[in-house]
């Protein structure tokens, strides 16, 4: 696509800047022609916001990813030194952001200070956005949109909570689902694997991928 195009498109230039943007791009090597047609922070966070509240989380994200491959903004290694723009969230009150990191729809969440990751943090990024998986990658938080095979259920007895829920989808895979966190983590205490945190419906819920026997 055209810079021209792509400003008028994703940076928040109109039709009546083409001139302009022409005259500015003209003599601008291809990197300095991303760089001055990428929207600040600010307004991609705004834009990002408002989308969010009178769309849906899917429309915001889907905005956010967009714009991310378009302007070549996919990065692994986000941080709030702001090399490149990110999205900014208000996780338990602390600053965090999240990035996206490849064409795959796969976003780094990070935090502006070291903070210890913790399965409630998790379950509240999932239900900002209810339409990804979270889950730890080498001690990072990832989001990313994954499908599990659930056509082979197997429901597994749970003593002691008429809240939560448990199934086999198959043999290396658990569902875990509960109305009431504290319930869903206790529950998950009998499972050791990789875990992807998820909202559905009003339940949080836990993917686990079993680890293997020794």
């Amino acid at each position: 696509m055209h810079y021209i195009d792509l400003a008028l498109k994703y940076g928040g230039f109109t039709s009546l800047d083409k001139v302009y943007l022409k005259n500015k791009l003209a003599d601008l090597p291809d990197a300095d022609k991303l760089i001055f047609i990428t929207p600040p922070p600010s307004v991609i966070n705004a834009y990002f916001a408002e989308l969010y509240q009178k769309d849906s989380p899917q429309a915001a994200t889907d905005y956010y990813f967009d714009l991310s491959q378009h302007l070549q903004l996919l990065t692994k290694e986000p941080s709030f030194d702001e090399q490149k723009p990110f999205v900014r969230l208000n996780l338990s009150g602390k600053a965090y952001g999240f990035a996206y990191e490849n064409d795959q729809e796969k976003a780094q969440v990070f935090s502006e200070e070291k903070d210890a990751v913790s399965d409630s943090l998790l379950f509240e990024l999932a239900q900002i956005f209810p339409q990804y998986k979270i889950f730890l990658e080498n001690q990072v938080i990832k989001m990313a949109k994954l499908t599990f095979d659930e056509s082979q259920l197997e429901t597994i007895a749970v003593s002691d909570s008429l809240l939560s829920e448990a199934v086999r989808l198959n043999k290396e895979w658990l569902k875990l689902t509960s109305f009431n966190q504290e319930d869903l983590l206790e529950l998950a205490q009998d499972y050791q694997g990789q875990r992807y945190y998820s909202y559905e419906q009003n339940q949080a819920v836990l993917y686990i991928k079993e680890d293997e026997p020794v």
